[in-house]
């Protein structure tokens, strides 16, 4: 098997970053993955979806890596200087998505036939419909162990993301003259949204920013006709693990809002946490500080393809990846390139970790047979 060289990781990732992939324009960027991941996977395949898919080895305990190809709107130039790679996807979340795909490449070898281990390149993560995740649960079997392919930080692992639910408020009122008292559309909307920032400050829930509720108004569009004033509200609520998003709609509902408004719950998700003594945090931990580091688990306020699988694949589960989650979306997107590089270390010992616990496990049964 031959090894992924530094070299060659890097210009993997270069050569996505470069490629434009907003949701729901992946192609060029899925076989351009398909590509590199053919090199040494057993098998590699855009399905049906539009996921980029690669799978190596035929071992009894299966790890899947799950990231995405799309990246938020706008094109920050893409530039290697001063050894940071800039770029859209650079850190959210095309970083992480390589360095999956070298660590498995690279680290093959040493896992033997303990592992089978697919990587999945989603599509429109980055849109409600998480199409690729959504396809990914119907169409492969459940793994045994989930890395989802997110920002982290190379010394550190997230173990929960919160959950979140899409509110839109609307409200229409006759024209009138601005020098009458009357509220319009507008007015009317802005105490809806003071209704619900209320409403978050006092549901509370656990300690730090995981454990409350965070509301953010995401876009207000008014028109008039000269008949009709018009507003609507879109917002975005990140729930707590303490605060389902069915229940969270069901509390909105119930809301005293002003007369004429009205409340329309959108998509929702529930809150991931996973268990920190898996054996997949586990191999983490030992692969952090193999590499140097001082491992530490952490908690997104985001959400992510984890909250969308959790359900079908109730397994040991947790997010890693090299970068800044903090510059996601942003103009100033960038991953220093010896981090994405220990990140691949990082995933191939772990990698290697899981495979150690799989060869203790099929020996014990071969014992007790």
């Amino acid at each position: 098997m031959r090894a992924v060289t530094d070299a060659e990781a890097l210009r993997l990732l270069e050569r996505l970053v470069a490629i434009r992939s907003p949701s729901g324009s992946e192609r060029e960027a899925a076989e351009a993955l398909v590509g590199a991941m053919a090199e040494t996977a057993d098998a590699a395949f855009v399905d049906a979806a539009g996921n980029a898919v690669g799978e190596w080895g035929r071992g009894p305990v299966n790890v899947t890596f799950l990231g995405h190809l799309d990246t938020a709107p706008g094109w920050p130039p893409v530039r290697l200087e001063d050894g940071v790679l800039h770029g859209r996807g650079s850190v959210d979340a095309k970083g992480s998505l390589c360095a999956a795909v070298a660590a498995v490449a690279r680290s093959r070898a040493r896992w033997g036939h303990a592992l089978s281990v697919r990587v999945v390149g989603a599509v429109q993560e980055e849109a409600p419909s998480s199409r690729g995740a959504r396809y990914a649960v119907r169409a492969y079997p459940r793994p045994d162990h989930l890395v989802v392919c997110e920002p982290s930080g190379w010394d550190r692992y997230a173990l929960g993301y919160k959950g979140s639910l899409y509110v839109t408020l609307r409200a229409e009122t006759e024209a009138r003259h601005g020098a009458r008292e009357e509220l319009g559309a507008a007015e009317l909307v802005l105490g809806a949204h003071a209704a619900l920032r209320a409403w978050a400050a006092a549901r509370g829930g656990g300690e730090g920013v995981f454990g409350r509720v965070q509301l953010r108004l995401i876009a207000v569009n008014t028109r008039s006709d000269g008949l009709a004033e018009r507003c609507a509200a879109r917002l975005r609520l990140r729930l707590p693990p303490s605060l389902p998003w069915r229940q969270a709609a069901a509390e909105l509902r119930s809301l005293a809002l002003p007369e004429g408004v009205s409340l329309a719950v959108g998509s929702g998700l529930d809150a991931v946490v996973a268990d920190a003594r898996s054996d997949l945090a586990r191999a983490f931990r030992v692969a952090v500080r193999a590499v140097g580091g001082t491992p530490a688990p952490v908690l997104k306020t985001g959400t992510s393809d984890w909250n969308v699988v959790a359900r079908s694949w109730p397994v040991p589960t947790l997010a890693y990846g090299p970068g800044d989650s903090g510059l996601d979306h942003t103009p100033a997107e960038r991953v220093p390139v010896a981090e994405y590089l220990r990140s691949i270390d990082v995933v191939a010992r772990a990698l290697e970790e899981l495979a150690a616990v799989a060869w203790q496990v099929a020996s014990l049964a071969v014992e007790r047979a």
